[in-house]
C-alpha cells in the first residue's frame, strides 16, 4: 500500500508539472497558434520515444519575490527520443512559465542536454520561446548564457545543432541559435532580435514593428539568420524531421544510405539549359535532373537568391549541391551569396557530406556597394572552404564560368577531385564581350562599322577561347561531356571517391576570413 500510494503521489506531481504555467496560460499560448513545450517536442520525436529528464527541477532564485514563486520545471523542458530511430537530445522552452524566461536553473537544464548530446554524440534540437533572461536573477542569467554559448561552439562540427524559434528569442538569447548548424523559424510566430522596437524607438527614434524587426520573413530574406521558413508548426516540425533524414549523428558517421531511385522522368537533362548564355533558367531543374527522386531539400531558399544549397541523395547517398542561379543577378557571388555557400560548404565538410557544384556564374558582383561591403573578404569565405575541404568534391560547368567566379566555384585549382564541363561551358577570365572590347578595342574603333567589327570581334573570342576545350587540353577539366551522361558520372566519381583520404599540415586551427 505504501508503494501505491508513492505511486499515486507520483502521478500527481507529475500532472501538476505538466500543466506547466496552468491552463489559462495554456489557452493563451494556443490562441497565438502555439504548442505546449512538450507538445512540440512530441510533435518532432517518434511516437513514443520522448522520455524527460530534471521534471522537478525548481529555481533557487531568493530576491524580489522569487522565493514565492513555484514555477514548474523552472519553465524548461528536456529530455531524449529518436527521429527516424534515431536517438536525439532536445530542449523546449515553456513560455507558459514565467514566459519562458532563462534563470541559473533553467539554463543548467539545458547545458545538462547539451552535455548529454555532445557526450552520447547525437544531434542536439533547442526550441526557443522565451522573453529572455529571467532579470530578477540578475547576473545568474547571464552566466547561463554564457555557458550555454560555449557549449554550442564547442559542439560544432561535432554533432549537429538544429535550433527552432517558435516565439520570441531576444536580447543575448538569439546568439545560441547564431552558433547552430540550422534555424528553423514559422511565420507570425518566430521573433528574434537583440533590441525590441520600444527600445529602438526611444533610443532612436524610430517607429518599427515586431514582424519587420525581426519575424521570420525578415531573417530569411534579408538577415540570413534563419534557414527555413514554414507557415505553421506543423509544417515546421516536418522540415526539420526532413533535414534529419539527410545529415549523420555526428561527426564520426556518415549518413544513412537510403535505396537508391532514378530522377523523374519529366526533367529533361538536355532540354533545361538554354544554348543561349544569355538567357537564365533554373539551376534547381538540374539538380533535379541527377538526384534521386529528383528529390532536393533546398536551405535558404528565400535568403541570396543568386546561390542555391541543399540537399539531395545520389545512389541513396546523401549530398551537399552547391550551384549559382542564372535566374536571378545571372548567378553572380557577392556578399550575401559567398557567406550563404561557405558555411554550406565547411557543414558539408565537417559532416563526411561528399559537395556536388553546379557552376553558371559570370563572375563576382562588381560596383562600388559591393567593394564597400567587403565582397573582397566575403567571396574568400567560398575559396577558403572549398580548399579547406576534404569530402569528394565534383563540379560541373554548365555555362560561364569566369574570372575568379571560375576559381572559386570548386575548380580542380581549389583540388576538386573530379570537374566535367558541358560543351556549353564557356572558361575564360571574362565574357567574350568584355574581353573582344580590350582585346580588340583598336580594331573595333577604327572599323569603317565598328559595331560589325565588335560581333566579329566576340565571336572570335567566344570560338578560340570562351569554350570547354582550352580549359580540357591543359588537364583543368576531366571530360567534356554531353549533359544527358551527368548523373552518371557523379554517381561514378562518388563510388571511386567514397575512400577518398587526404592529408593537410597539422594546425591548431586555420583562420578563415571571417
Amino acid at each position: 500500500m505504501a508503494l501505491e500510494k508513492k505511486i499515486r503521489e507520483l502521478k500527481e506531481k507529475r500532472e501538476k508539472m505538466l500543466l506547466g504555467g496552468g491552463e489559462e496560460a495554456i489557452v493563451k499560448q494556443k490562441a497565438m497558434g502555439k504548442n505546449t513545450a512538450r507538445e512540440r517536442i512530441m510533435a518532432i520525436l517518434d511516437a513514443g520515444t520522448f522520455n524527460e529528464y530534471d521534471m522537478f527541477v525548481e529555481h533557487d532564485a531568493r530576491d524580489f519575490g522569487m522565493d514565492k514563486k513555484n514555477l514548474p520545471s523552472d519553465g524548461v523542458v528536456i529530455g531524449t527520443g529518436t527521429v527516424h530511430g534515431n536517438p536525439v537530445a532536445v530542449f523546449a522552452q515553456d513560455f507558459t512559465v514565467a514566459g519562458g524566461s532563462l534563470g541559473l536553473m533553467h539554463s543548467r537544464k539545458i547545458t545538462k542536454i547539451m552535455d548529454h548530446a555532445l557526450k552520447m554524440r547525437i544531434p542536439l534540437i533547442g526550441i526557443n520561446d522565451s522573453g529572455g533572461a529571467r532579470i530578477q536573477e540578475g547576473v545568474n542569467s547571464l552566466a547561463g548564457y554564457g555557458e550555454i554559448f560555449f557549449r554550442n561552439t564547442i559542439s560544432s562540427g561535432v554533432i549537429p545543432q538544429i535550433s527552432v524559434i517558435l516565439g520570441p528569442c531576444a536580447g543575448g538569447a538569439v546568439y545560441s541559435p547564431a552558433l547552430t548548424d540550422f534555424v528553423f523559424v514559422v511565420d507570425n510566430i518566430s521573433k528574434m532580435f537583440i533590441t525590441g522596437p520600444e527600445v529602438i524607438k526611444t533610443v532612436l527614434g524610430e517607429e518599427i514593428t515586431m514582424e519587420a524587426l525581426g519575424g521570420a520573413r525578415v531573417h530569411c530574406e534579408t538577415s540570413g539568420n534563419a534557414h527555413f521558413f514554414s507557415s505553421s508548426e506543423e509544417e515546421c516540425f516536418s522540415q526539420i524531421k526532413r533535414l534529419i533524414s539527410f545529415i549523420p549523428r555526428n561527426n564520426e558517421m556518415k549518413a544513412a544510405v537510403a535505396e537508391a531511385m532514378p530522377p523523374d522522368a519529366g526533367y529533361d537533362i538536355e532540354k533545361i539549359v538554354p544554348g543561349d548564355p544569355t538567357i537564365p533558367y533554373d539551376v534547381r531543374e538540374v539538380i533535379r535532373a541527377v538526384a534521386d527522386g529528383s528529390d532536393f531539400f533546398e536551405i535558404q531558399e528565400m535568403y541570396a537568391r543568386n546561390m542555391v544549397i541543399g540537399f539531395g541523395r545520389l545512389g541513396g547517398r546523401t549530398v551537399g549541391f552547391v550551384a549559382n542561379q542564372p535566374l536571378e543577378m545571372a548567378g553572380v557571388l557577392d556578399v550575401d551569396s559567398s557567406d550563404k555557400a561557405a558555411r554550406f560548404i565547411r557543414y558539408c565538410d565537417a559532416f563526411s557530406i561528399p559537395l556536388v557544384t553546379f557552376v553558371d556564374l559570370p563572375g563576382y558582383l562588381p560596383g562600388v556597394d559591393q567593394e564597400h561591403a567587403g565582397v573582397i573578404r566575403h567571396g574568400a569565405k567560398v575559396l577558403y572552404a572549398y580548399s579547406e575541404a576534404t569530402v569528394p568534391k565534383l563540379t560541373v560547368i554548365l555555362r560561364k564560368a569566369y574570372g575568379g567566379g571560375y576559381i572559386a566555384m570548386s575548380s580542380r585549382h581549389l583540388r576538386a577531385d573530379f570537374v566535367f564541363a558541358w560543351p556549353t561551358a564557356e572558361i575564360a577570365v571574362m565574357g567574350p564581350e568584355g574581353a573582344a572590347n580590350i582585346i580588340f578595342r583598336k580594331e573595333i574603333t577604327s572599323a569603317a562599322n565598328p559595331e560589325e567589327m565588335r560581333r566579329q570581334k566576340v565571336d572570335e573570342y567566344r570560338d578560340k577561347f570562351a569554350n570547354p576545350y582550352v580549359a580540357a587540353s591543359r588537364g583543368y577539366v576531366d571530360a567534356v561531356i554531353e549533359p544527358s551522361e551527368t548523373r552518371r558520372l557523379l554517381l561514378h566519381s562518388l563510388e571511386v571517391s567514397e575512400n577518398k583520404d587526404v592529408q593537410l599540415p597539422w594546425k591548431k586551427h586555420g583562420i578563415p576570413p571571417f
